[in-house]
């Protein structure tokens, strides 16, 4: 029986203060995929990364390693049991959900994704204009969250709407890190995030269930907009429409939809500032294949270098850090022995870096993936939207959104990174910079006029 990697306490308390997402795939990294015990005092997670691992803990073996325990319980006070959760109601909501986030109905969308994208990208024109800077993180955000808002939701939230409930999600997602990091302190004391992420958690109830108890006074279940579908698929399955239950499937899905694009787009900027080189060579690609027209999806197909430069921005910044699990039975991972109840942690961040699979680790290099196949040495070596049964619902959506708002964007603009500098990982629901990256946007000349 083999024995974990031991990260001693008074080594790990000080190492995940200091920068929780570097510092965690940091032990994995050191311990080259071996299985690594974090000795935090009352609670020692397990921290798992290497492939065959990860396969047997979220693909072969998935049913004995549960999304239940004290790392869930900060997310599931914002987004219930739903496609986040386990069992009954999320095989349910799995069923129902899984129609709206097929490769061939994101396809379907496309195009008025497309327009909804090319409409926010002209909406930047007056900062191109004046030179004023934009927050970069947020326009992703914001670009992103119109996208998902209009074509999922169609007309039922209004803008102003959307633009209160993008702020509301992101300080959930962000002020559970402490939880997070430290799952073991009790919910009778507030801990530093608590305050602001109930107040936001209950905005996002004053806005979502307006939007529910409409479409249910309404009936219309003809439509296809998600809150109706929604209200349908329950009322069919189950006889009732629950408010609470899909309440929860809502927030659920414009998670899934928003968050890992928004986040990615978020790191590019620095990214590409960092490594000119790849910048000048997506602008070519970008300006040879879109030229001065508006950016449609059949355009995406030719551009197979924004796709490796995607592929590796999810390899380097995988908007999940963690992605944890609870031992139902006693478990041998690796042939070394789990007690039931134990915390397993996967980590992509871990996983990405690991030298046996991947040549350079720390190197952003998106030629790695002109060949895809070739580079991706064990199936579950990349991981970006989690793997087996549970993996990320919105796959789909993120490899038709991102490439439409890039090539948007460097089609009509080349973006100035005007406060660069090392970023660091702000833990979370995802992973965002926790500094904010300002952009100039110079406008591309003989760009059509908007």
């Amino acid at each position: 029986m083999s024995t974990p990697h031991v990260v001693p306490f008074y080594r790990a308390l000080p190492r995940l203060v200091k920068d929780p997402v570097t510092e965690l795939a940091n032990m994995g990294t050191e311990a080259k995929g071996r299985i690594v015990q974090v000795n935090l005092g009352p609670f020692r997670p397990y921290l798992v990364s290497h492939p065959e691992h990860v396969e047997q803990v979220l693909k072969t073996d998935w049913t004995n390693f549960a999304r239940e325990g004290m790392f869930w319980r900060p997310l599931h006070r914002v987004t219930g049991q739903s496609i986040l959760g386990e069992g009954e109601t999320w095989a349910s909501t799995r069923k129902i959900l899984a129609p709206l986030f097929t490769s061939r109905y994101i396809a379907s969308l496309a195009d008025d994704m497309a327009d909804i994208i090319d409409e926010c990208i002209v909406e930047l024109e007056d900062f191109a204009a004046t030179g004023r800077p934009i927050d970069g993180g947020h326009q992703m955000t914001t670009i992103v969250n119109q996208a998902v808002i209009k074509v999922l939701f169609g007309g039922r939230i209004s803008r102003d709407t959307a633009e209160r409930l993008a702020p509301e999600f992101a300080t959930c997602a962000t002020s559970i890190g402490f939880r997070l990091l430290f799952p073991f302190a009790p919910y009778s004391v507030k801990v530093p995030g608590d305050r602001a992420f109930l107040r936001s958690a209950q905005k996002i109830d004053e806005i979502v269930y307006p939007l529910i108890e409409q479409a249910q006074r309404e009936g219309d279940t003809s439509s296809k907009e998600v809150v109706s579908k929604l209200l349908s698929a329950r009322l069919e399955q189950e006889g009732k429409a629950d408010l609470k239950q899909v309440r929860d499937d809502l927030v659920s899905i414009y998670g899934a939809a928003s968050e890992t694009t928004a986040m990615s787009l978020t790191w590019l900027w620095s990214v590409l500032h960092d490594h000119p080189d790849v910048n000048a060579r997506l602008r070519e690609e970008i300006d040879s294949v879109v030229g001065g027209e508006p950016v449609r999806p059949e355009h995406v197909g030719r551009l197979p270098y924004l796709r490796m430069v995607l592929q590796e921005l999810l390899r380097v910044y995988p908007s999940a850090w963690i992605i944890p699990r609870q031992a139902v039975n006693d478990v041998e991972i690796g042939g070394m022995r789990i007690k039931a109840g134990s915390q397993v942690l996967v980590s992509p961040y871990t996983t990405h870096r690991l030298e046996e699979f991947w040549d350079r680790p720390e190197v952003f290099d998106p030629d790695r993936w002109a060949d895809e196949k070739a580079v991706v040495k064990h199936r579950y070596s990349f991981i970006p939207f989690g793997a087996g049964p549970h993996v990320c619902l919105g796959q789909h959506l993120f490899y038709v959104e991102a490439p439409l708002v890039i090539a948007n964007v460097l089609s009509r603009y080349r973006p100035e990174l005007t406060n660069p500098q090392r970023l660091t990982p702000l833990p979370g629901a995802s992973v965002r910079p926790k500094e904010k990256l300002w952009l100039r946007l110079h406008p591309v000349e003989g760009r059509r006029a908007a």
